[in-house]
């Protein structure tokens, strides 16, 4: 028999469902913290036209011409000069390791073969494994450079312009001469698909012990919180292994994307990666009261580390409080060491700077999931 529809009851069910939302105050908070948080990330820290970019600048040439340029650059918005006057070897090792975005060359004499109207040639060399970084820049360096030249051959000089351009303007698009996207987001990928896994695989598994019971049994064994965390990271660094060498397959076979360095570099970094997302699951294991709680706190961690990390957007086009907030970020520094090595063959040198970071996030993760693990049910 259908029975009347109460409003008495619909409101005692959905006062009940309000104040079961205010106690869960993790979920409360998500409801609004995740919308604020996106907000704030595409409206501020998004930006597809970067500036300030670190300029290397190798002289041959101390006249006023290059001086002139240089500080055209720095007038632009689109070039920080990093260094000057470097030789061509700290250039190239600048560009590798990430410190320079461009470097610019000025060969023996460009003032004087430019006053006899010799068409002197500029090099301009572009870290292109992110070519939306470099795309708008790339454009504004030849105009600037043009339009400078073309000013500085007037009067007495006037009659030494050439129909074309005054300076022959060279660019060498490193890593990545055609620009395909593919050789950025692939490698890329690596570090999305096991940062999403890893953190949401064991972000429930100690809440799972819990909810089943068997929480009992573990407690009951004379293993350490030490060796229960460990214990329970291992068996998943082989499935994060198995993720990474499909991807890596794909990347070189479907993709046809270059592997210039060494396969055995990346899969200790691999490995530490894997290990410092696992700690972050496992984290956030021991605080979440519900497996809906640690599947939240897992997308709370995986939704900067995808937007901050230089994944989809130039990590250098976001201000300054984003890329210090990204710089915590491990998957940061791991987009950093796998393009390197894919795509520069880069080394252990190179990929140093970017490795430590990432063992002191494990470290301190870890610590803190060690720290809270309770050897009681309470």
């Amino acid at each position: 028999m259908f029975n009347r529809f109460s409003f008495h009851r619909f409101y005692a069910v959905a006062r009940k469902e309000f104040i079961q939302m205010r106690r869960d105050r993790l979920t409360f908070g998500m409801m609004f913290g995740i919308p604020l948080f996106q907000l704030m990330i595409f409206g501020f820290a998004i930006n597809t036209d970067p500036k300030h970019l670190p300029t290397v600048v190798v002289s041959g040439d101390n006249g006023a011409v290059p001086r002139l340029l240089i500080e055209e650059l720095r007038n632009s918005g689109y070039f920080d000069i990093a260094a000057e006057t470097v030789s061509e070897s700290e250039a190239d090792t600048m560009l590798a390791n990430g410190d320079a975005q461009f470097v610019l060359t000025f060969p023996v004499n460009f003032t004087r073969e430019l006053m006899r109207g010799g068409h002197p040639q500029l090099l301009f060399q572009a870290d292109a494994t992110d070519p939306v970084a470099v795309g708008n820049a790339a454009s504004a360096i030849q105009q600037i450079v043009q339009q400078a030249a073309t000013r500085e051959l007037q009067g007495p000089l006037a009659d030494l312009k050439l129909k074309d351009n005054p300076v022959d303007f060279r660019t060498h698009l490193m890593y990545n001469p055609d620009r395909r996207s593919q050789l950025n987001i692939v490698p890329a990928l690596m570090g999305l698909v096991l940062t999403m896994t890893m953190v949401n695989i064991t972000a429930m598994a100690i809440v799972r012990e819990k909810e089943r019971g068997t929480m009992e049994n573990l407690l009951s064994t004379p293993a350490r919180p030490a060796e229960v965390m460990t214990g329970k990271i291992l068996p998943y660094i082989a499935v994060g292994y198995a993720q990474a060498s499909l991807i890596l397959l794909a990347a070189r076979y479907l993709f046809f994307v270059p592997i210039e360095g060494s396969v055995g570099l990346l899969a200790g970094c691999v490995l530490l990666f894997i290990a410092a997302n696992l700690g972050m699951g496992i984290m956030f294991s021991t605080v979440a009261q519900s497996q809906l709680q640690a599947m939240q706190m897992a997308f709370f961690f995986f939704l900067p580390s995808m937007l901050l990390s230089g994944f989809m957007f130039p990590f250098r086009g976001m201000p300054v409080w984003a890329q210090t907030l990204g710089s915590i970020l491990p998957m940061t520094h791991f987009l950093r060491i796998v393009r390197g090595i894919l795509l520069k063959g880069n080394g252990i040198t190179e990929v140093w700077p970017n490795l430590w970071p990432i063992g002191l996030f494990f470290f301190v993760v870890m610590s803190v999931a060690v720290v809270r693990f309770r050897r009681t049910l309470d």
